[in-house]
Formats: structure tokens, C-alpha cells, sequence
């Protein structure tokens, strides 16, 4: 569609960077693993989310259509193990748990996906696909299980590379007798009368989890499609799954583009609810700390890399935030603008956020800089712009600035203010000053403007 640098995205299936070039001309198809229902997400959970969020904003503005997918997987061992611990029912558990999945998701400013399959309501596809690879000679039945061949693709392993010791001990099978091979992974389990399941050639059971993304991908996306995206930790054995008996299923490639990104840290280790150190959002969000600056934490490094993440990193994001909306507070106005080509660039070049934000920087620092009030609202608009493509600065500059107050502090907040202005009307400046140091001891700063007297917090 005429783009100014054409879009480039480190595909991991052949661990280069190609230009993208959809399908279908007009139509990009993108599915990326969603969660596992059955806890509050983490913030390492959060990352694809956000990740491929900014891939999805970007496909929307070069594309006419756009289809995104992403899964609720709802029917797994973690939740089985789960309900039983809470002594809960399992629909319940998944119920509770997408919804705060969902809101905690749309507090970090995520689009939703157009599409949003949930395992459970996709288990005829799933039976379908393993009749497909046991008519293939892809898949086995044993001891009440179907199982996929690896043997029987030569080309397994084609999306991490790894050697056949290495497959075996990082899926950490399950050596069963049942096996021909011990690197076969499970397509269908048997349930017992408490497990989840549903009735099938096999018996009644319920499906791996494998190829609950391969039938829901091929539902709602085709045989074959653009992006499949998500965690590192999923390529193998997941992804390398996937491919596997899609590719086998239908006899066609499967995705076009393989995309990753990377693992999260906290505070240079690995989460670990041992270490105290395992955050999900909502426990972030619940300190106060703002999605757009939980976000902002999330893409100001590059996808591909670790990120590592810390409570100095969240009070740089926050800084950075309020230098931009106090630039844009600067501004009389900010009318619509066109993104800037080193922005755009910036994206177009594997999501190069880092770079992206710098930009944004740099339009900060020429908004608060002008002079003029027309090249002030120019900078400003290229600003909103930049943030509105990556999902940022979707509050009024005044709300930002009183978002981290509570209620009851903005009520005296306002009311010192009231009691200033009175002041200043009845030209008791001393009172006036008093009242201005008094809330700047509280790390309140006022600006007297056109529009009144606004406050913001320093920073």
C-alpha cells in the first residue's frame, strides 16, 4: 500500500529479517498464542500483548483488513490442578480469570483482537485435524491417547533448530510406554469422570494443547496464514508443534512469518514467586502505578531483546510520560497530523520501538522549546500522533496529571487553588505565594494560563 519504507519483521523460521509481504494483497491474517485462563497474568504475560499490539496498529493503518486472532486456552491440566486447589468450578475459574485477563490488558491499552477463540467451544475441529493426521500416518492411537509421529515429519525441529537430545529434554516428555517415539507429543488424552471431556473416536478425553492453536488458527484464519506470534518460550515445543501438524494436516506451509519476543526478567533474575519477585498486573496496577507507564515499560526495549524489568525502569517510564504531556500542555492546541518518516522508519525496521520513542523525545523537546505558537501545535500534533501509533498519550494532559492523586487529595489540591485565586483577586499576594510554596512542598508545581491555574506533579 504505497508505504514510504516497506515493513521488515525478523521472521525466527529462517532467523532473518524479511520485508513483509502479505498473502493476499489487501488482507493480513495474524494469530498469536493467548493465555492460559487460570491465574492473573504477569507482567511477562503482558509483553506479547503489548508487543503484537503495536504490530496490529501498524498493519491497521497500511491494510484495508486486518484479521487478528488470539486464543483463551480453557481447557488444560494448570487449570484442572487449579480449580481442584481453589475448590472451584473449572467454568468458573476461566470465567473470573478471562475477564481480569481482559481488564487488565485493556488498562495496559491493548486493542482487543478481532477474534477471540476459546479452546472449549473448538473441540470438533480439534477431532477433525487428528483423524486428518492418523489417516495420514502422522498420528497413532495408544492406550486410550493419540499421539503425533515426529518420525513421520522430516523436517521437525525446522523452528528451533535443535537436535534431537535437545527436543527430548526441552519438552520435558512424558516417557510413556505407550510411545513409539519419546519425542511424540499427545494431540488426545483420556479424562476421568472428575477431568473435563468430551466424547471422541478414542474415548472420552480432551485434546493437548498443541493442537488446540493449529484448529483454532485454521478456523478462523485459513490453512495457511501471515504472522503467528508470541513468547520465545513457546517455540519449542509449541510452535514447533503447531507446525508440525498443521503442515502435516493439510500437506501446505502453515505461517509465513514466525515472530518472538523476548523473555521478561525482574530485577536481573528470573520471576519466581519464591524470590517474591513474580508481579502480574494487576498487583501493578493496584500500587497505582498507570497502564500507559506499565506499557511504555514494555516496548522501550527492542521485542527481540530480554527485558528486564524494575521499579527504576517504571519511574523513567513515568518521567518520560509526564515530559511528553507536559509538552502537549505547553501547546494551545494539537490538531491531527501525519506520522514523521523517522517515526514510521523507525517501526517499519522490525519494530524498532526504542527508536520510535526517541523520536518522540525529540518532538517533546521542540514542542517545549517553540516559541511560536503555530510550530508549537505542530510539533505537539507530530507528538500525539507518534503516541496514538503505539499506543500512548491517550489521556487529556490535565488528567494525566492528576491520575496518580487520589480523590480526596485532588479535592484539596482544588481547594488550595480556589483559596489562591481568591487571594490573588484580593491582591493578597504573601497569602498567594503561601499558598504556592505550601503545595509545591507537596510536589505540587502550578501554571497560571489561559485556561486557568493547571497543577502537575514534579517530575
Amino acid at each position: 500500500m504505497g508505504d514510504a519504507v516497506p515493513l521488515a519483521l525478523y521472521n525466527t523460521l529462517s532467523r532473518r529479517k524479511e520485508l513483509f509481504e502479505p498473502l493476499e494483497r489487501d488482507l493480513v491474517r495474524m494469530y498469536v498464542c493467548g493465555p492460559t485462563v487460570y491465574d492473573f497474568a504477569h507482567i511477562g504475560n503482558a509483553r506479547p500483548v503489548v508487543v503484537f499490539d503495536v504490530l496490529y496498529r501498524l498493519l491497521k493503518r497500511r491494510y484495508p483488513r486486518v484479521i487478528y486472532v488470539r486464543n483463551i486456552t480453557d481447557v488444560d491440566d494448570k487449570i484442572i490442578n487449579a480449580a481442584h486447589e481453589n475448590h472451584e468450578v473449572i467454568e468458573a475459574l476461566t470465567r473470573r480469570t478471562a475477564e481480569a485477563y481482559h481488564a487488565d490488558m485493556a488498562a495496559l491499552g491493548a486493542l482487543p483482537p478481532d477474534i477471540e477463540p476459546r479452546a472449549t467451544q473448538h473441540i470438533p475441529e480439534m477431532i477433525a485435524m487428528i483423524e486428518r493426521l492418523i489417516a495420514g500416518g502422522h498420528a497413532y492411537e495408544a492406550d486410550g491417547h493419540v499421539l503425533f509421529s515426529v518420525a513421520s515429519k522430516s523436517d521437525y525441529g525446522k523452528l528451533s533448530r535443535r537436535d534431537r537430545e535437545e527436543m527430548i529434554a526441552g519438552a520435558r516428555v512424558e516417557i510413556a510406554p505407550y510411545k513409539r517415539d519419546p519425542a511424540d507429543f499427545v494431540l488426545w488424552k483420556p479424562s476421568t469422570a472428575e477431568q473435563p471431556g468430551w466424547p471422541s473416536p478414542w474415548g472420552r478425553g480432551r485434546p493437548g494443547w498443541h493442537i488446540e492453536c493449529s484448529a483454532m488458527s485454521e478456523r478462523h484464519l485459513g490453512e495457511s496464514f501471515d504472522i503467528h506470534g508470541g513468547g520465545l518460550d513457546l517455540v519449542f515445543p509449541h510452535h514447533e508443534n503447531e507446525i508440525a501438524q498443521s503442515e502435516a494436516a493439510h500437506g501446505k506451509p502453515f505461517a509465513r512469518y514466525w515472530l518472538h519476543n523476548g523473555h521478561v526478567i525482574v530485577n536481573g533474575e528470573k520471576m519466581s514467586k519464591s524470590l517474591g519477585n513474580f508481579l502480574t498486573v494487576r498487583q501493578l496496577l493496584d500500587e497505582g502505578i498507570p497502564g500507559e507507564v506499565l506499557r511504555l515499560v514494555l516496548i522501550a526495549t527492542h521485542y527481540r531483546q530480554p527485558l528486564d524489568f524494575t521499579r527504576h525502569g517504571v519511574e523513567q517510564a513515568r518521567a518520560r510520560l509526564d515530559r511528553w504531556y507536559r509538552a502537549l500542555l505547553s501547546a494551545k492546541s494539537a490538531k491531527a497530523a501525519s506520522l514523521p518518516l523517522e517515526f514510521e522508519a523507525a517501526l517499519d525496521d522490525d519494530l524498532n520501538t526504542p527508536l520510535a520513542l526517541s523520536v518522540m523525545d525529540a518532538l517533546a523537546g521542540e514542542t517545549l522549546a517553540a516559541e511560536e505558537a503555530e510550530a508549537k501545535a505542530e510539533h505537539a500534533a507530530a507528538l500525539l500522533a507518534s503516541g496514538a501509533a503505539l499506543g500512548l498519550l491517550g489521556e487529556a494532559p490535565e488528567a494525566w496529571f492528576k491520575g496518580s492523586a487520589a480523590d480526596g487529595e485532588i479535592q484539596e489540591i482544588e481547594r488550595l487553588i480556589a483559596a489562591r485565586n481568591r487571594a490573588r483577586k484580593a491582591r493578597d499576594f504573601a497569602e498567594a505565594d503561601r499558598i504556592r510554596d505550601e503545595l509545591a512542598g507537596r510536589g505540587i508545581l502550578l501554571e497560571d494560563t489561559a485556561k486557568g491555574t493547571l497543577w502537575r506533579r514534579k517530575g
